[in-house]
C-alpha cells in the first residue's frame, strides 16, 4: 500500500474514531439528562452498537496504521511527538476499556427498567457518572493525539 493511501485511511479512521466517540458521548449524555427512560434505553443500545461497528475497528487500525506510516516515512517511534501520541493513546485506551463495560451494563440496566416499567436504579446513575469522568481524560488525550498527528511537533 502506498504511503498516501495509508495516510488517507489513517486520517479517515481518526475522523471516525473521534467523531463516533464525541457523537456517542453527546447523545448518551443528552439522553441521560432527559430522564426519559425509553430515550435512554434506545440511546444506550445505539452507543454500544456504534462502539462495535465504528470505534473498535478504528481503535485497532489507528496504532497499526500510525506505526506503519512512521516506518514508511523512516521516522523512529522514539520521536517525541510519536512516543507522546502513543502514550496518550494508551491512556485513552485504559479509560475506554471500562467505558465499554459501563456502556454495556448501563444498556442492560436501562432495558431492564424499561421492560419492568421501573425507574433507573442508583447503579445506573453511578455508572453514568463514572462513564462521564472516564471520558474526560480519554477525550482530552485524543484531542492531544490529533494535535500531535497534524502538527508533528512538541
Amino acid at each position: 500500500m502506498s504511503y498516501l493511501a495509508l495516510k488517507y485511511l489513517h486520517i479517515l479512521s481518526m475522523v471516525l474514531l473521534f467523531g463516533t466517540g464525541l457523537g456517542s458521548a453527546f447523545y448518551k449524555w443528552m439522553a441521560d439528562r432527559s430522564r426519559n427512560l425509553e430515550h435512554i434505553a434506545i440511546t444506550n443500545r445505539n452507543v454500544v452498537l456504534a462502539d462495535w461497528i465504528f470505534t473498535t475497528p478504528t481503535v485497532i487500525f489507528q496504532p497499526v496504521s500510525g506505526i506503519w506510516l512512521a516506518y514508511l516515512a523512516g521516522i523512529p517511534l522514539a520521536t517525541n511527538w510519536i512516543s507522546i501520541s502513543l502514550a496518550l493513546y494508551v491512556l485513552a485506551g485504559i479509560c475506554w476499556i471500562p467505558v465499554v463495560w459501563l456502556q454495556i451494563r448501563m444498556s442492560k440496566l436501562a432495558d431492564a427498567a424499561l421492560e419492568t416499567k421501573s425507574p433507573l436504579n442508583e447503579d445506573y446513575w453511578r455508572y453514568a457518572r463514572l462513564w462521564f469522568w472516564l471520558g474526560v481524560p480519554a477525550f482530552s488525550s485524543m484531542v492531544l493525539v490529533v494535535f500531535l498527528m497534524v502538527f508533528k511537533s512538541i
